[in-house]
């Protein structure tokens, strides 16, 4: 339970290499116990998270690594569902349904992975515009950045 509050508390302070320590020390604990004990109430939570770290990270081969590392029954838990679900619109390039899945978020931790998730996105799409097109009006950039305004768009361009 410790550990679980350390993984926790690391998204409350917003402290990306905290939670990777502390959730690979509460992984060995749920590898050793599982099917010794039963599993812990925040057990696929937790592992949802860090399904969505991986995302946010664009780590999508551990992605993969850790979901096979899964019991068949963690695909059934929402939390765990709904990662995998962002993963499969990411990989599709529907960008869209990213960023209106902040409002599904399966609880209210989720929604750190899900602003870092945007970032990575907005990242991907600015790399590929970058790429594609010599001039891109403001307005154009901001609605495919999906910026609310242009100062925002500023803002992240200036970044």
């Amino acid at each position: 339970a410790i550990y679980e509050f350390a993984v926790i508390f690391s998204i409350r302070v917003k402290d990306q290499d905290a939670f990777e320590r502390n959730f690979f020390q509460l992984k060995v604990f749920y590898m050793d116990t599982r099917g010794i004990l039963p599993p812990s109430p925040e057990e696929y939570r937790i592992l949802g998270l860090n399904l969505m770290r991986l995302l946010a990270e664009n780590r999508v081969a551990e992605f993969h690594t850790e979901l096979e590392l899964l019991p068949p029954r963690a695909l059934d838990h929402p939390c765990i569902k709904y990662a995998v679900e962002l993963e499969q619109s990411f990989m599709e390039g529907t960008y869209n349904r990213l960023t209106n899945g902040r409002q599904a978020v399966p609880h209210e931790t989720y929604l750190y992975f899900m602003d870092l998730l945007a970032e990575t996105i907005r990242d991907e799409i600015a790399d590929c515009s970058g790429q594609a097109y010599d001039h891109l009006p403001v307005d154009d950039a901001r609605k495919m950045l999906m910026f609310s305004s242009e100062q925002k768009l500023l803002e992240y361009i200036s970044e």
